[in-house]
């Protein structure tokens, strides 16, 4: 589950213990109820923002038109094929990017550990290495 412009995750008590265990500095975990649910849930956010896009590797960026959003202005309106720099996520586990707050990014044991909990109606998109041939 998602909530907000900037797609917040909403995850369960599983969801929750994951990054509280593997990233308990890089998130703060929201208690919400959802009307017809009896298990907990919890608003996920991202505290940690870095700038780490490797623009030159992804497939397409795409700028705000300048004078459009003066409130964007020098951040990415989309990202196609996203890449980042590893060497410049400062060790993060889980973070937003700087000019493309949409973005939310988990490191590979997070992603396993997330997996290792079932169904969580999400996907993962590797966002380092070469992009896969079409």
């Amino acid at each position: 589950m998602f909530a907000g412009v900037e797609e917040t995750p909403i995850g369960s008590e599983v969801v929750a213990n994951v990054f509280r265990v593997l990233a308990p500095n890089e998130v703060q975990l929201f208690p919400v109820s959802i009307e017809g649910e009896s298990e907990r849930y919890f608003v996920v956010n991202a505290t940690k923002v870095v700038d780490c896009i490797d623009e030159a590797r992804c497939l397409e960026v795409q700028h705000y038109p300048e004078g459009s959003f003066t409130e964007y202005a020098g951040e990415y309106r989309w990202i196609y094929g996203l890449r980042i720099d590893p060497a410049k996520t400062e060790g993060a586990h889980v973070f937003r990017l700087k000019k493309f707050k949409t973005a939310f990014i988990v490191s590979e044991d997070i992603k396993n550990a997330l997996e290792r909990g079932g169904n969580l109606g999400v996907s993962f998109e590797r966002v380092t290495g070469p992009h896969e041939p079409r």
